[in-house]
């Protein structure tokens, strides 16, 4: 058997913030969910994405703590173009969520902006240069 990667699992402080950012992105994810401890939503290809929440984790494993620093992984949304990366930035930021690098050209050939979760984590918009 190979192992085939089938989800990513995020460790969320407040679910139903977290919850709202991915549905502003275009996840779907139930109405009711926002209470869970854990949730889960398919994506179109299949692979999954997860959210537990800090108390979840920690009834499993009782040494976890919230990281600090940087970010260890992202998650990258591919936008239709420059355009939708730009009005999708200022969605977000319009909504409160936190900017932390506005668009730019990227000098590998995309328009890039990225945008921090309710976690803090960063999330990469990008498309391809016109």
């Amino acid at each position: 058997m190979t192992p085939r990667l089938d989800a990513i699992g995020l460790v969320v402080s407040d679910m139903a913030a977290s919850l709202a950012f991915y549905r502003r992105l275009g996840l779907t994810v139930p109405a009711d969910a926002d209470l869970a401890p854990h949730v889960e939503a398919s994506l179109p290809s299949g692979l999954r994405v997860l959210w537990d929440t800090e108390e979840t984790v920690r009834s499993f494993d009782h040494g976890w703590t919230r990281p600090s620093g940087g970010d260890r992984i992202g998650l990258c949304f591919r936008c239709d173009s420059p355009a939708e990366v730009d009005a999708v930035y200022d969605e977000l930021v319009s909504a409160g969520h936190r900017g932390h690098l506005e668009p730019w050209d990227a000098v590998w050939g995309q328009r890039y902006a990225v945008v921090l979760d309710p976690d803090g984590m960063g999330v990469s918009l990008f498309a391809d240069a016109a």
